[in-house]
C-alpha cells in the first residue's frame, strides 16, 4: 500500500466530495503531518514551527465547526505504531464530526474559515483525510 500525503484533495477526490449522500453525518480522521518552520503564503516572516501554526488554525476550527452544528471529537499527539509498517508516522490525530458533508462545505466556503485556514496551510506538510460514515464495522 502507498501512502501520500497531500494538503489538498485532489478533483477525482473533490468530485467524490458531492456524489451520493451529502445530508448524513459523517467524522474525518485527519492524519496530520507538520512542517519544520511555518511557512505562509503571504511570505511573512515567522518563528511559529509548523506545528504552532497549525495549532493556531485548530484552536479557530472549533469555532467554525461549531458554526456549521460540528464538533472536535478527538486530537493528540501520535506516540508509536502499534500495527502495520510506514515510513514516516504523522505527528497528529484529529477527528471532527460534521452534521452532513453539506455542513462541511458550508463550514470550507466560509469567508472567516478561509482566513483561518492560512495557519493550516503554513504549518501543514500533509495529510490523510478519511471520511467516515456511521455503520457496522
Amino acid at each position: 500500500m502507498k501512502v501520500k500525503n497531500h494538503s489538498r484533495p485532489h478533483k477525482t477526490q473533490m468530485d467524490g466530495f458531492f456524489e451520493g449522500d451529502t445530508e448524513t453525518p459523517i467524522a474525518m480522521l485527519n492524519l496530520l503531518k507538520f512542517k519544520e518552520k511555518a511557512e505562509y503564503e503571504d511570505g511573512r516572516e515567522t518563528d511559529l514551527t509548523g506545528k504552532e501554526a497549525y495549532s493556531i488554525y485548530g484552536q479557530e476550527v472549533i469555532k467554525h465547526l461549531a458554526k456549521v452544528g460540528g464538533k472536535l471529537v478527538f486530537g493528540g499527539r501520535i506516540s508509536r505504531l502499534m500495527i502495520g509498517e510506514v515510513e514516516d508516522l504523522w505527528d497528529s490525530v484529529a477527528i471532527a464530526q460534521y452534521p452532513s458533508r453539506k455542513a462541511m462545505l458550508e463550514m470550507l466556503m466560509d469567508p472567516d474559515y478561509q482566513k483561518s485556514e492560512e495557519h493550516r496551510e503554513a504549518g501543514l506538510e500533509g495529510q490523510l483525510n478519511i471520511e467516515i460514515k456511521e455503520g457496522e464495522l
